[in-house]
Parts: C-alpha cells; sequence; structure tokens
C-alpha cells in the first residue's frame, strides 16, 4: 500500500511518498481501507515534532479517517468486515490502510458521504467538547470565535448556534466571514481590518462576551480576554497563527474570568464513553441537518503536500480532505 512517510521529525519537505506492507490489526484493532483522510494543522505540528504526542518513527500523519474496515483483529466485536466507518488515529491516515483502535471507530450513518465523514470526527468533537463540557455555554450567551473560518471555527459557530448562544465570528477576510454567515454567525468582525477590542465592545454594547473561542493565539488573544464580561471563559484550543501568546495573570483576577485548556484528544482517551456520547449527539445533529461541514478542497494522496500547506497557510475554508483512490 502507498503512504505518506516521516522517518524522523523535522521540515514537510522530508516527507516522502512509499510502498509499505500493510500491517494485521491486533487484538482490539480494525485494519480500515482508508477512502479519506482530514487534513489537519497538528499533522504538520507532529511531523515537525511539535505537538503534545510524538509517535514512534516512521510514521504517516493524518489522525481523521473514514474508510472500509478491511479486517478485524481477536477480541472485537459489533464491528464486521464491509462497515463503513469513521474513526479517530491520531495518526496513520495518510495512507491506504490504517490500522485503528476498534474503541474509536463509529459506524457512519447512512447519509454520510466518506468525505464529509473525514472532515468531522476533530472539528466536531472539539468544539462540542469545547463549548459544553469546558465552558459550559449556556443559552442566551455570547461566544466569539476567532478563526472562524477554519474547521473547528466553523463547528464552533454552528455548535454555538444550536446550544442557544448569541455567536460572534471573527476572520481575516470578508469572503471567510461570509462562510461564518452561512453558518449561523450573528455578527461578523474583520479583525485585519478593525481593531478587534474596539468592535467586540461595540457590537455588544459594552458589554463584552461570555465565551471566547480560541484556535489561533498570536496578538488577538489578549483583546479577546479583555473583552470578557464579568465571569467569562477563555477557550484555549490552539494557535495556528504560529505564536502562543503570554498572558498577564493579573487580567483573570482583575477580571474575574477563567482560562481553560481544551484537548480533545486526551478527553477521548480519558473519558471513552462520555467522548461517545458526544460523537453519538454530533452525529444525531448531522443526520437532522444542522451540521453542515464545509470542504473547500480535496487533493488526491499523491497531492498531501498542497493540501498541508494550504492548511498550514491558513488558506482553508472549513476542511480539506485527502481523498484515496
Amino acid at each position: 500500500m502507498k503512504a505518506v512517510l516521516a522517518k524522523a521529525f523535522g521540515p514537510l519537505e522530508q516527507l516522502v511518498l512509499e510502498e509499505v506492507p500493510p500491517r494485521k490489526p491486533g487484538p482490539g484493532e480494525v485494519a480500515i481501507t482508508v477512502r479519506a483522510c482530514g487534513v489537519n494543522f497538528f499533522d504538520a505540528l507532529i511531523v515537525q515534532g511539535k505537538y503534545q504526542t510524538r509517535p514512534p518513527v516512521p510514521f504517516s500523519p493524518g489522525g481523521e479517517v473514514a474508510g472500509v474496515i478491511c479486517a478485524v483483529g481477536p477480541g472485537v466485536t459489533g464491528l464486521t468486515d464491509g462497515t463503513r466507518v469513521l474513526t479517530f488515529t491520531g495518526h496513520g491516515g495518510y495512507a491506504e490502510e490504517v490500522i485503528a483502535d476498534a474503541a474509536s471507530v463509529v459506524a457512519l450513518p447512512e447519509q454520510m458521504d466518506f468525505v464529509t465523514a473525514a472532515a468531522f470526527p476533530i472539528t466536531y468533537a472539539t468544539s462540542y467538547h469545547a463549548l459544553k463540557d469546558r465552558g459550559q455555554l449556556r443559552t442566551a450567551e455570547t461566544l466569539l470565535v476567532l478563526g472562524a473560518a477554519g474547521g473547528v471555527g466553523l463547528a464552533a459557530v454552528e455548535i454555538g448556534k444550536i446550544l442557544g448562544a448569541r455567536v460572534i465570528a471573527c476572520a481575516s477576510s470578508d469572503e471567510k466571514l461570509a462562510l461564518a454567515r452561512e453558518h449561523g454567525a450573528d455578527s461578523l468582525i474583520n479583525y485585519a481590518a478593525a481593531d478587534l477590542r474596539e468592535r467586540i465592545r461595540e457590537v455588544t454594547a459594552g458589554k463584552g462576551v461570555d465565551v471566547v473561542y480560541d484556535p489561533v493565539g498570536g496578538g488577538y488573544a489578549e483583546p479577546a480576554l479583555r473583552s470578557l464580561a464579568f465571569g467569562g471563559r477563555y477557550l484555549v484550543i490552539g494557535f495556528a497563527s504560529g505564536e502562543i501568546p503570554k498572558i498577564a495573570l493579573n487580567l483573570l483576577l482583575l477580571k474575574v474570568v477563567s482560562m481553560v485548556g481544551v484537548f480533545w484528544g486526551a478527553f477521548a482517551k480519558a473519558q471513552p464513553q462520555r467522548n461517545a456520547a458526544n460523537l453519538a449527539e454530533l452525529l444525531a445533529w448531522y443526520t437532522e441537518g444542522r451540521l453542515r461541514p464545509h470542504v473547500s478542497a480535496t487533493f488526491s494522496l499523491e497531492r498531501y503536500r498542497e493540501a498541508l500547506d494550504a492548511v498550514v497557510g491558513r488558506k482553508v475554508l472549513g476542511k480539506v480532505v485527502l481523498v484515496m483512490n
């Protein structure tokens, strides 16, 4: 089978596409013929050795997989060859076949195609866990989403509306903001063209926001934090800008607000039953037509670098997906 390999941690240029022997599933595992794999910012971080986890080399990036089970390991029940599934593997997905922990595998709803499925687990599960479990977003509260046209940002806009919040979408272009509006955002802020803190003050009539959802980091973090209302929660999702902001902790004290870390992968591993319940609810919302994953581009496995470069360069609206032959 073909697989994209990182043989050492380093720049994306060192990735290679090679033929490798497929692996048989062990106890509690299944083998999946990959039909599509989501491309995420953390894929590049893992390859460069900059992510929270480091798989043993050589490895293939890609943690968001949709495909068909082709083999079942000892002890696996409830999953059979030929079942259409999605799964979160952490890595290994930029390949024609992947091994997955059976406990992480979920059968696809009949209405969900492989490309949509490969754009679903990380973005929606991350955003739902962030807003419901970590941010405790409540009906009638105001949610500010930074990077609102990216994969997790757009999911946060949709889920925020389902949870009954007023959603303010922030992005760096009018094109991105238009997409956020299509997915339910109530108000829009172009933070590349205006002072973010001042615009938040105008949009909220000076009241501030209750929850900030931040997958971007960088220079927009502090003005967003300063815009929290009393008792507000700041959700730290990631650092797509490439800059991890340094925040003065006295701001949390003076404003009586909280900063909350969100690491969905760790949550899914530590509390699999709660994660499974969250994912089941998200899939139900999808089948009801309440969630609309947006895939802006698909690439063949051979064009993995183009896909990664688009994501790392923040040129993506919604999600990018690799599609296998």
